[in-house]
């Protein structure tokens, strides 16, 4: 018994799963505490004769089931004792049963009971609440374990995990548990060198399915722990016996999934062990019990009764346990090769080597491992050293290791909490997570974002714009009031000196104070720098973000600066190759024009606007019940609203419509203003030929308060991926100590406008990991050797997959040239 106790009826006490499964599998005795046995009626009470107890539990029910069922049955009856109606006879009868070492029957015989006794034997469901319990317990401890194995397996089978970081995008939509389980591999794998070579697709999997039964695990864990605690009532069952059912059924899936994921996984590690007769044996093991599984879930699926359910559902729940620890052997054998098949004195003698050669190889070997996963291959190893029948017999081995994974075994609480202390407990591996809403830009993206950032510049530098930079916070008076509703995602910093900042929500505002402070009235420049808003991430959404801004100030002729913004727009986007787009276009004194038109009090006019704006997102009668419930417009105005933002079409066409004899618009002086404006710039457009990019809509609703004259916004059509050039060529010196060959030979690369990196080493398996990084390939290679410092040349290497080329003896001279040439 270990000397665990769990003890029953204790005022305050709370019962748990963890406690049910140490008795169920017998490791634990069980108490009533003092104070429930004084509770106890000792009073003479009318009794009901009936058969015994146990004729209520399913047939089928295994031991440790029957046990489960005990256990909750007593503390059901300890709970229920409200008007001291339960006697001592049972709960002291079932206690006796519990703490006995003969547990093989579990008679009773004919029982005489009281009414509420005879209520809670029959309405507690103690049976449904005890395996369900088993089941709670055994799936939470098994999320943790098949983590750790599978962490075993992406070593074993040389996995890619570089897709596990793409699941938290920042923007809150993530899968939060697929997004954990992810945090904790890496968390196993941190420092390992096996793992991001090979796409593995149950490798890929892994958060999502693991994820999942996560999710799930946690209703079984809410519910059990519920119905554990909770007494038997006036009402009996009242629905407990349905609900445990549809949570349990909900299990049943994922369990299948992980199971499956995991015999998978198995079989790709069993490929990589070298013994054939134990690589036969595992994968007999492991077909046969994939099997099982599928056939058992098959029952469970179609199984009505709750209580069948469970138990079909904890049969299979043992089955993929099985098929973990069979994962975990294949993988330990995958990981460990030949050191496994010495025998105990061998693997004894290893454990206590000094430090000799072999045990300087052992150690590089492990270094390769994660910091998490060498623990536990370790932990594995000293298992079979401490166990007398670890004697090098490849099927005994398996057998200790599956008893390892085994969570009935008496040493696999050790397993467990070694594999929580790794990945919870010990915070300095806990790698760092991003906040909502902001991204870190890698390698790949940098490329491409600053080939983007170039192209823009150089646009804005072309219409006369110069540089500027404003600080990242202003003083929070300046930023407030400009921004209408959204003035609400200011982020405010702490009070400093008596001084009220905020983060910069835009970099117009920033401008015009700029312009402000030093008197000036003329000015175009740009800015390409990040702001920040304290907006709740959603997809596409992020709460910091560059803005490229193009600004004009000043007093011009009417519509030109708006025209040459637009212009510029449409050449950058042009440039950025980002395929189609529209830029919708429309003026805030149109919009002003058309909200007195239908009726919208003036006071409203940019509250509503706000409104309007969302429908490219929402659909018109989310808008209308915005604007009618929320901000108190009639809905009849509302309706007339929807009549004119639903225009839109080619710039001039719907000009010359708007304008036609009879228009409201021309009795508006606001929209008749607007109309004669935009005929200005739309002209200009269309003689600039770049008004094929404009659509005039009269939706397009921009909601901040500065906004007075033509607003507009594009929306790509069919986006393509921005491509930019990365490194081309790796200057590869095969000698130690000679950076300046590699210096004299990048120089000359470099001069010549060619993207290069050099690398200087012996080691030839460097250079070409280093050319073929998945990722960051570079297509050519100038190799420079013994022969080719000799000779003083170089040779020209091809190592694209599929069109190898090679050119040796090409002189130092006129080697950038033949690499333009083939580039």
């Amino acid at each position: 018994m270990a000397g665990l106790m769990v003890t029953l009826g204790g005022k305050g006490c709370s019962f748990s799963s963890f406690s049910v499964y140490k008795v169920a599998c017998g490791v634990a005795n069980v108490r009533i505490d003092s104070s429930a046995i004084e509770r106890l009626s000792t009073k003479p009470l009318p009794l009901i004769k009936r058969s015994s107890f146990f004729g209520i539990l399913p047939e089928e029910l295994t031991k440790e089931e029957i046990r489960a069922s005990l256990v909750v049955l007593l503390n059901k009856l300890l709970l229920s004792n409200s008007s001291g109606s339960v006697r001592s006879v049972l709960p002291v009868r079932i206690l006796e049963i519990l703490n006995s070492k003969d547990d093989e029957t579990f008679e009773l015989g004919d029982v005489e009971v009281t009414e509420e006794e005879s209520v809670v034997l029959e309405k507690s469901c103690a049976s449904l609440v005890g395996i369900c319990s088993v089941i709670d317990h055994k799936s939470t401890v098994l999320s943790q374990i098949a983590d750790s194995v599978a962490a075993l397996s992406i070593e074993a089978t040389k996995g890619d995990i570089t897709s596990f970081s793409s699941l938290d995008s920042g923007d809150g939509f993530g899968n939060k548990d697929a997004i954990s389980v992810a945090g904790d591999l890496k968390v196993l794998l941190n420092g390992s060198k096996a793992v991001g070579k090979v796409g593995v697709e149950e490798v890929s999997k892994i958060p999502r399915i693991h994820g999942k039964f996560r999710d799930v695990v946690r209703s079984v864990h809410s519910d059990a722990r519920v119905e554990l605690n909770s007494a038997v009532k006036d009402g009996g069952n009242s629905g407990i016996s349905e609900c445990l059912g549809a949570t349990l059924s909900a299990l049943c899936v994922p369990i299948k999934n992980l199971g499956e994921c995991s015999f998978k996984r198995a079989k790709l590690c069993v490929v990589s062990i070298v013994n054939d007769i134990l690589r036969e044996h595992l994968l007999e093991k492991s077909c046969a019990e994939f099997e099982n599984l599928k056939s058992g879930l098959k029952l469970a699926l179609v199984e009505e009764d709750p209580c069948r359910l469970a138990h079909r559902l904890n049969e299979s729940l043992s089955v993929v346990w099985r098929i973990v620890g069979i994962e975990a052997a294949a993988a330990y054998f995958a990981l460990a090769g030949g050191d496994l098949f010495a025998n105990k004195e061998e693997l004894k003698s290893e454990k206590e080597e000094s430090k000799g050669d072999k045990k300087k190889k052992k150690n590089e070997k492990k270094t390769l491992l994660g910091k998490g996963t060498s623990l536990i291959i370790q932990f594995i190893k000293d298992r079979l050293v401490s166990n007398d029948e670890a004697n090098g017999c490849g099927d005994q081995i398996v057998d200790q290791i599956l008893n390892t994974f085994n969570p009935e075994s008496c040493g696999f609480d050790c397993l467990f909490a070694k594999v929580k202390e790794i990945v919870e407990s010990n915070e300095n591996r806990r790698l760092p997570k991003l906040p909502k809403g902001t991204r870190d830009f890698s390698q790949e993206k940098m490329i491409i974002r600053e080939k983007a950032f170039s192209i823009i510049q150089n646009v804005f530098k072309k219409h006369g714009a110069t540089a500027l930079d404003t600080p990242v916070f202003e003083l929070r008076e300046t930023l407030m009031g400009k921004y209408g509703e959204d003035s609400k995602l200011i982020y405010d910093i702490a009070d400093q000196g008596g001084e009220l900042c905020s983060l910069r929500y835009d970099l117009t505002v920033p401008f015009a104070r700029y312009c402000a402070m030093n008197g000036i009235t003329s000015f175009k420049k740009y800015q390409i720098a990040k702001v920040y808003r304290r907006d709740n991430p959603s997809h596409g959404r992020y709460r910091e973000f560059y803005q490229c801004d193009f600004d004009i100030a000043g007093l011009f002729e009417p519509m030109g600066p708006d025209f040459e913004v637009v212009k510029i727009l449409t050449e950058l986007l042009d440039k950025l190759e980002i395929g189609d787009y529209r830029v919708k276009l429309n003026h805030r004194k149109l919009l002003d024009g058309m909200l007195e038109i239908c009726g919208v009090p003036a006071e409203k006019f940019r509250t509503i606007c706000s409104s309007i704006d969302k429908l490219d997102k929402q659909s018109f009668e989310q808008v209308k019940k915005e604007m009618v419930e929320e901000k108190g417009l009639p809905s009849e105005v509302a309706d007339r609203i929807r009549s004119f933002v639903d225009m839109k079409g080619a710039p001039m066409e719907l000009l010359s419509k708007l304008r036609e004899e009879g228009s409201e618009f021309l009795g508006n002086k606001s929209a008749k203003e607007a109309l004669d404006e935009l005929g200005i710039m739309f002209e200009a457009l269309e003689r600039s030929k770049c008004s094929q990019r404009v659509v005039f809509d009269l939706s397009l609703a921009r909601g901040l308060d500065y906004y007075t004259g033509v607003i507009f916004e594009a929306v790509c059509i069919g986006a393509e991926v921005v491509l930019s050039r990365k490194t081309q060529v790796l200057v590869s010196i095969m000698e130690d100590n000679k950076l300046g060959e590699a210096a004299e030979l990048a120089s000359k690369l470099w001069e010549a406008d060619i993207n290069a990196e050099y690398l200087v080493t012996k080691r030839r398996g460097k250079h070409f990991e280093r050319a073929t990084a998945t990722g960051s390939e570079i297509p050519w290679m100038v190799v420079v050797g013994k022969t080719e410092l000799s000779e003083g040349v170089v040779t020209l290497k091809k190592i694209l997959k599929g069109s190898e080329e090679e050119v040796p003896g090409v002189p130092r001279d006129t080697f950038v040239a033949e690499l333009l040439k083939r580039l």
